[in-house]
C-alpha cells in the first residue's frame, strides 16, 4: 500500500527463491498491466520494495532459505518480465496465518483494487477462518462495516452470475440487484437479459420491481390452471418480441401433470397487421384480401384473434 511505512532494511533477494502468497485474495493478474509496470521497471527499477518472510526447511545438506511473498505478487511478477535476477525487499517475521492474509488484503485494496468476488472471498476468509467480525474486518481495511457485509453478500449468487462480476461483465450494484430475486429460474432469466441488453442498473431495478409486483398480483385463472412454466414464458416473450404483437402460450395439464399439449394465441387488431405477422411467419404467404383497398379489408376482415 502506498502509504505503508517502510520498517526494516531492505535486502535484495534472488526473485526466484521467493514464492506466491498462498494466503493472496487476487487471482486474476492483467496481463497488459503486468507488462507496463515491466517496462517501467526496466527503466526505473523497483520504486517499492516487496515484503516477504523467510522460510527455513531443514535438509540434508543443511538450512534452506526460502521466501514467501507477504505484499508486491505483481511487482515480483513484474520484475520476473523485466529479466531482474534480484529484487528489493523487506523481511518481516510473520508466522501467523491471520496475519498474512490481512496483508495481503490490505495491500491488494490499498495498492491495486481487487474485484468484488476477491475482495468479497478474502473478507469472508477473514470472517470464517481467523473469526474477526466484519467490524474488525471494516477497522483494518478503512471501511464501513456495511461496504464489508454488501460484498460478502455477492458469495451468494450463483456462480456464473459471480465471473460475471468478477470479470466485469456486470458491476457490483447490479450483482447485489440480482440478489433482491429469491427465485433461482426468474434471478437467471433476468441475468441472461441483463447481459443481453445491456441494461444499466435503473432498467435492472425498473424489471425486478416489476416481477415482484407481478408476483404480488393475485394468480390468473390460466395461472392456476396450467400452472407457470419459466420457459413457456421466455418463449412467449420472444414470440412477441418476433412478431410485434401480444402472444398467448398455454400449456394444458402444466408441469406437475406432465402435459404437453396447449395452444398459441396470437393477436391482431387490423388486417394490415395481421398481413405482417402471417408475412413474417411464412414470408412467401399473403392473406385473403390482400389485394382489396384498406376500407374493404377493414369492414370484411374485422379485428380478431386467432388460435394455432
Amino acid at each position: 500500500m502506498e502509504d505503508l511505512p517502510i520498517q526494516g532494511p531492505v535486502f535484495l533477494i534472488e526473485a526466484d527463491r521467493i514464492s506466491p502468497n498462498p494466503y493472496q485474495p487476487r487471482r486474476e493478474f492483467n496481463e497488459q498491466e503486468l507488462q507496463e509496470l515491466a517496462s517501467s521497471i526496466r527503466e526505473f527499477g523497483v520504486l517499492q520494495p516487496i515484503i516477504v518472510t523467510k522460510i527455513e526447511q531443514e535438509t540434508e545438506m543443511g538450512t534452506r532459505v526460502q521466501y514467501q511473498l507477504i505484499a508486491g505478487e505483481r511487482r515480483w511478477r513484474a520484475s520476473q518480465m523485466a529479466g531482474l535476477e534480484r529484487i528489493p525487499a523487506i523481511i518481516k517475521s510473520i508466522n501467523l496465518d491471520r496475519d498474512r492474509l490481512e496483508l495481503a488484503i490490505l495491500e491488494n485494496v490499498q495498492r491495486s483494487n481487487l474485484n468484488a468476488i476477491e475482495a468479497a472471498r478474502a473478507y469472508s476468509r477473514l470472517q470464517d477462518e481467523f473469526n474477526l467480525t466484519q467490524r474488525e474486518i471494516a477497522a483494518r481495511l478503512g471501511k464501513s462495516r456495511e461496504v464489508i457485509a454488501n460484498t460478502i453478500r455477492l458469495l451468494a449468487l450463483p456462480t456464473p452470475i459471480q465471473d460475471a462480476v468478477a470479470r466485469g461483465q456486470i458491476n457490483e450494484s447490479q450483482g447485489r440487484l440480482l440478489l433482491g430475486v429469491p427465485d433461482i429460474q426468474q434471478q437467471n432469466f433476468l441475468f441472461d437479459d441483463l447481459l443481453r441488453n445491456n441494461l444499466s442498473v435503473r432498467e435492472l431495478k425498473s424489471r425486478i420491481d416489476k416481477v415482484k409486483q407481478e408476483k404480488a398480483q393475485p394468480a390468473s385463472p390460466e395461472a392456476l390452471n396450467y400452472g407457470v412454466n419459466p420457459e413457456l414464458m421466455r418463449l412467449q416473450q420472444e414470440l412477441e418480441t418476433a412478431l410485434g404483437t401480444k402472444v398467448k402460450l398455454e400449456q394444458d395439464g402444466g408441469l406437475a401433470e406432465g402435459g404437453q399439449a396447449g395452444k398459441l394465441t396470437i393477436a391482431f387488431y387490423s388486417p394490415e397487421e395481421l398481413m405482417n405477422i402471417v408475412q413474417r411467419i411464412i414470408p412467401q404467404a399473403a392473406p385473403e384480401g390482400a389485394s382489396l383497398a384498406p376500407e374493404e379489408r377493414e369492414q370484411q376482415y374485422p379485428p380478431q384473434e386467432f388460435t394455432v
